[in-house]
Formats: structure tokens, C-alpha cells, sequence
């Protein structure tokens, strides 16, 4: 059974720095295969922020480029995404997510591809 489970979620202000962690169980990051984090805020589309694939190769959205870094422990089986300076339109739900289906780990993929497993979630909050 595969669980993905978030933390590291919280409020901070503006220009701050949070690093979350997503512990992963069950999952085989095998060749081909994508990992990222993914945020909706209140009343909008989930959207793709940062993924790795199987070989460490990274991709960020635009907004976060520059600002956000997306990296995993293998030998821990954890997925991070380190935030700083942080905006208040970063404020919504951040979900780590697992791909079974094999295909190049960009953000652009990322929002077209459905994720076969997803984590429930931490909320972060940026105020301004």
C-alpha cells in the first residue's frame, strides 16, 4: 500500500522560509518515474510547482523558479521542497504526489498527467 504523508506546513511572513518533507511508503521510484508537489489555493486549480524524476532531474513552475527547491532523500524514502522567499500568493495546500505512468518529469506534463498517488496535504500561509 503506497501513503504518501506531508509536514512541514505552517504561517509565516513574507520573505520567510519553510522546508517541507513528504514520507513515502510502499512506492518504487523506478526509472522513468516522477515525483513532485503540487498547490491548490482556496477556490482554485491544483497546479504543479516543482518535480523530480528517478535520476534527480528537477523542473520548477515559473512563479517558484529561483525560490523553491525540490530534492529527495532516497536512502529515507522522503520528498522535500524548500521554500524561501516566500510571497503571499504562495498560500495554499501543498501535496506531494507519485507517478506510476512513465513519462518526462516537466512541469507542463506534471498538470496534464494524472498522479496515481497523492498525500493529504499541509496547508502553508504567507501574510503579507
Amino acid at each position: 500500500q503506497v501513503q504518501l504523508v506531508e509536514s512541514g506546513g505552517g504561517s509565516v511572513q513574507a520573505g520567510g522560509s519553510l522546508r517541507l518533507s513528504c514520507v513515502v511508503s510502499g512506492y518504487t521510484n523506478s526509472s522513468g518515474r516522477c515525483m513532485g508537489w503540487f498547490r491548490q489555493p482556496a477556490g482554485k486549480d491544483s497546479e504543479a510547482v516543482a518535480g523530480i524524476d528517478s535520476e534527480g532531474g528537477t523542473s520548477y513552475a515559473d512563479s517558484v523558479n529561483g525560490r523553491f527547491t525540490v530534492s529527495k532523500d532516497n536512502a529515507k524514502n522522503i520528498l522535500y521542497l524548500q521554500m524561501n522567499s516566500l510571497k503571499p500568493e504562495d498560500t495554499a495546500m501543498y501535496y506531494c504526489a507519485a507517478a506510476v505512468n512513465r513519462f518526462r518529469c516537466t512541469i507542463a506534463a506534471m498538470n496534464r498527467v494524472s498522479f496515481r498517488y497523492r498525500g493529504q496535504g499541509t496547508q502553508v500561509t504567507v501574510s503579507s
